[in-house]
């Protein structure tokens, strides 16, 4: 087979097996000749490279180049001598080069992965986009943190590390990183995955003898992204391996990512030389969600599922009780939006608050709060230094009366009593009593960001 034969093959391969796996496997490789016993030989950028392709497309290069050359018996794939490219310049890789629509490349993620345990690819959620994140006061610097390095030039933060509890954004916003930083640089080697995955085929590598493949593998990435870091802690090989690798990004001033469910000095049984190198970037905590946070997600997936129900009607006030009882996981209460929409569409019924309390009633049982007033009451007055008997006393002094709002604008918020109990336990006061604290606390959340502060403090302090 001629120079020329190969390179009409690759055209016609590239249509048989898809532009993706083509630029990915077979453009890397060289064609270097026929040798005795019609063996054709082939160059290839890395071991890995060669194998994969012996064992993922070898019968079909040699069906396709038999039909060219009569003589070839077999396929050999060798390592290349020739030297790395340098660096910022694209080098083969076992992801995808070219910029993707998100459903693509999911799909191809996938396939790719099936093709081969150490390919260290995860498939991506297409609704995980930046366009797609509701930013609110919880989370607006891991976000920003997050735009900064998807759409920087240059290294910024190294490593940018974020953390919080389920359901607050974590996931959302690594995947957000890598979708946008594959389309805006292409040529970068972005590779996303679990500290799960990453230690599977850590694992996989020394079983089967194929560590120095899983070195080169994970050392020659632009972009480095570990989703739930805190899983290889008490993993002593795993956390050497991550250690290593680690190093050989940051001294080659290639981007880190890390995500985790806590701070790093909170990770029980994470190497300290490990953690070390965590803290050593930016460190952002997605705090939990404050209630406009909340209002502001249930209000733009119902955006989204009034194209897929038109016709649905949602009742006034149904969102902002969602957004109210259902606080601690966000991944909980879009599955509740989710669960009424699809309820009300087959029963053919508008979203009322009956039918969303009947529709969710066991979501909102889990979800009820078991805060209690005596609580509220010992925090607050904790918070404003004054005497519990002071903030349920009968005296009207601002330095007492403004607390005691906060204290009833909170017992409303957190707990299911009602407004006549709340105002019992507040010295015996009446219920359009309650009524005005909790209306002149809303209004004033508004014009003084003092109180804010102060009832997003208690609120985090009484949920955590």
């Amino acid at each position: 087979m001629t120079q020329e034969q190969w390179g009409a093959l690759q055209d016609r391969l590239s249509s048989t097996i898809g532009e993706n796996n083509y630029r990915t496997w077979i453009k890397p490789l060289e064609y270097k000749g026929l040798e005795a016993d019609g063996v054709a030989v082939f160059l290839a950028p890395t071991n890995f490279i060669g194998t994969y392709v012996s064992q993922n497309f070898g019968d079909l290069l040699l069906s396709q180049i038999s039909t060219l050359d009569s003589q070839v018996r077999r396929l050999q794939f060798r390592v290349s001598n020739a030297p790395r490219p340098a660096a910022g310049r694209p080098s083969p890789r076992p992801v995808s080069a070219q910029p993707e629509q998100p459903a693509q490349a999911s799909a191809n993620g996938q396939a790719a992965q099936a093709g081969s345990d150490l390919l260290p690819s995860a498939p991506l959620d297409a609704r995980f986009t930046f366009d797609n994140f509701i930013v609110g006061k919880p989370n607006e610097l891991a976000h920003a943190a997050a735009r900064r390095v998807a759409e920087a030039e240059t290294v910024t933060f190294n490593p940018l590390f974020l953390y919080g509890g389920v359901g607050l954004g974590k996931t959302h916003l690594m995947h957000a990183i890598t979708w946008e930083l594959r389309n805006r640089r292409p040529d970068l080697n972005v590779l996303y995955l679990s500290a799960e995955q990453f230690m599977y085929r850590f694992v996989q590598a020394l079983r089967e003898r194929r560590m120095m493949d899983f070195k080169e593998l994970f050392r020659s990435v632009d972009v480095l992204m570990v989703d739930d870091v805190q899983f290889i802690a008490g993993k002593d090989s795993t956390q050497e391996e991550f250690f290593h690798t680690f190093n050989a990004l940051v001294d080659q001033n290639k981007q880190i990512v890390i995500s985790a469910d806590r701070a790093p000095d909170e990770i029980k049984d994470l190497e300290n030389r490990i953690r070390s190198r965590l803290q050593s970037g930016l460190v952002v905590d997605l705090h939990p969600t404050d209630y406009e946070l909340r209002l502001g997600i249930l209000q733009s997936k119902v955006d989204t599922y009034r194209k897929q129900y038109p016709s649905l009607q949602i009742d006034d006030g149904i969102l902002e009780f969602l957004a109210h009882r259902i606080s601690t996981n966000v991944r909980v209460l879009e599955g509740a939006l989710t669960r009424l929409f699809a309820f009300a569409s087959l029963v053919g019924q508008p979203i009322t608050m009956e039918l969303t309390q009947d529709c969710l009633a066991d979501v909102l049982r889990a979800s009820d709060r078991k805060i209690s007033i005596e609580e509220i009451q010992r925090k607050v007055a904790d918070h404003y230094n004054i005497r519990l008997s002071d903030l349920i006393g009968p005296k009207r002094v601002r330095n007492f009366a403004r607390p005691r709002q906060v204290a009833m604008y909170l017992c409303k918020q957190l707990t299911a009593r009602s407004l006549p109990e709340i105002g019992r336990r507040f010295g015996g006061r009446d219920h359009t009593t309650v009524m005005h604290g909790v209306k002149r606390i809303e209004d004033l959340r508004m014009q003084d960001s003092q109180i804010a502060d102060d009832i997003e403090l208690l609120r985090r302090a009484l949920e955590a």
